[in-house]
């Protein structure tokens, strides 16, 4: 399959929208990266995804869950053909899905993440909406579960984008879509109306310019949702980890929430405010039966859990809600 033909529904979305501007550099950039894409992984995994039956579902909930029809619309065969097929795309990481009756038991309890983010949201009801690093796109459906117009996931990992088209297999047509991209590679669009970056700030080596560049894709009164890990503390604290926090190498800065209000303000962004803020629990991150590998609870001190292994504060994560100005 052709990069035009893999992002067709997009490019046609875009076309007859507010972001029509958009396609001015995604097609040849969607190009560029299906000629390296070719060389990976992702062409075993198109061959699988190719083996994927068609399915009719008898309902489909996007609103309270993802949940895909029964296990009444097929019969057992297909249900395990189906099983096994997904079990090739492992691990799977943020959801839960439920395919025909098939639970993606995911390692992250997604689901709870949006119930602690949706209440603090503008209307996404005819909203265009962008999630930059999007995962496998579990909270994509969510927010076209709540009536978003058009919802665009950005993330650079190819596996993310495999799980995302297997799920949208069996949910079929729908203004959701996943592009292979990091922030740093898009333009500056100018015009989404809720821009959400959920568990990405931490992993950025310059957490200013990450923040310019979400800003650069709202609207004038676009809404923020900012989502990342923190640390306790006044405006002036920042914890910078050493090589690695919660056995993660590719941590850099963990601000207080205070202090992330006044990033955001010294950027422009109005109305900042803090709506949650919690402590990761092993009941919201953990291994399961769809990804085996170690989890949340192989990263905390065992004598006590309120500190990682290498000696840091556990982790806590907050939600941000801010508009540009």
């Amino acid at each position: 399959m052709s990069a035009s033909e893999l992002f067709h529904s997009c490019y046609k979305d875009l076309l007859n929208g507010p972001l029509s501007h958009w396609l001015n550099t995604l097609p040849r950039q969607m190009e560029e990266w299906h000629s390296t894409a070719l060389h990976g992984e992702f062409k075993k995994w198109q061959k699988l995804l190719d083996k994927l039956p068609a399915t009719k579902a008898s309902a489909l909930d996007v609103k309270a869950s993802v949940t895909i029809g029964a296990a009444t619309d097929i019969d057992t065969y297909t249900q395990k053909q189906i099983e096994g097929l997904l079990r090739q795309f492992m691990p799977w990481r943020k959801g839960p899905y439920h395919v025909h009756g098939i639970h993606i038991d995911t390692e992250w309890r997604s689901d709870w993440k949006w119930a602690r983010v949706l209440p603090h949201l503008a209307p996404l009801a005819g909203r265009q909406v962008l999630d930059v690093g999007c995962g496998s796109g579990y909270h994509l459906w969510r927010m076209y579960g709540e009536d978003a117009a058009g919802v665009y996931g950005i993330d650079p990992t190819q596996l993310f984008l495999i799980q995302f088209l297997a799920i949208k297999h069996f949910i079929g047509q729908a203004p959701v879509h996943f592009l292979p991209l990091g922030i740093e590679q898009m333009q500056p669009v100018g015009a989404f109306d809720t821009v959400f970056s959920m568990g990405v700030l931490y992993h950025r080596r310059d957490p200013m310019e990450f923040l310019q560049q979400l800003k650069s894709q709202l609207r004038k009164g676009g809404q923020l949702v900012l989502e990342t890990l923190v640390v306790d503390g006044d405006e002036q604290t920042v914890l910078m980890a050493g090589e690695r926090y919660a056995q993660m190498r590719n941590v850099w800065f963990l601000p207080s929430s205070k202090a992330l209000l006044v990033w955001l303000q010294r950027l422009g962004f109005n109305d900042c405010q803090v709506v949650d803020e919690c402590v990761t629990s092993t009941e919201e991150q953990r291994a399961t039966r769809w990804m085996t590998n170690h989890s949340l609870v192989d990263f905390l001190d065992p004598d006590d859990p309120s500190k990682t292994i290498e000696g840091y504060p556990a982790p806590k994560r907050a939600v941000i809600i801010a508009n540009k100005g």
